[in-house]
């Protein structure tokens, strides 16, 4: 039972990170597969790079995000490992209320 309960905190801290549109958007810029420093995030928003920034260290913190410093720059990439495991969880749950609600219709039909 612990060890379940580990995961859905893990899992929950990811729906967290992705809980806020603009942290969305980041995840889907860096989801092309190429790094990008916070200077191109920041290209085409309304945000300064500190709120990017900011934003990039919670994806970074839920390990969405890996980001290396090169230089005077950092580099972020998107580590696709979380969200695979969010995908195969959100599969599982589905299974389960796919069988509940078989369940359920079938008792309601006897």
């Amino acid at each position: 039972m612990l060890r379940k309960k580990r995961n859905v905190h893990s899992y929950a801290e990811t729906f967290a990170a992705l809980g806020d549109d603009t942290r969305l958007a980041l995840v889907r810029r860096l989801a092309a597969g190429q790094p990008h420093s916070i200077s191109e995030l920041t290209e085409g928003s309304k945000l300064t790079r500190q709120a990017i920034t900011k934003h990039l260290r919670v994806l970074e913190r839920a390990g969405i995000v890996r980001g290396e410093r090169t230089g005077r720059e950092s580099l972020f990439e998107l580590d696709p490992e979380p969200l695979a495991r969010l995908k195969e969880y959100l599969e599982s749950v589905s299974a389960d209320w796919d069988q509940a609600l078989a369940r359920l219709k079938s008792f309601v039909e006897k």
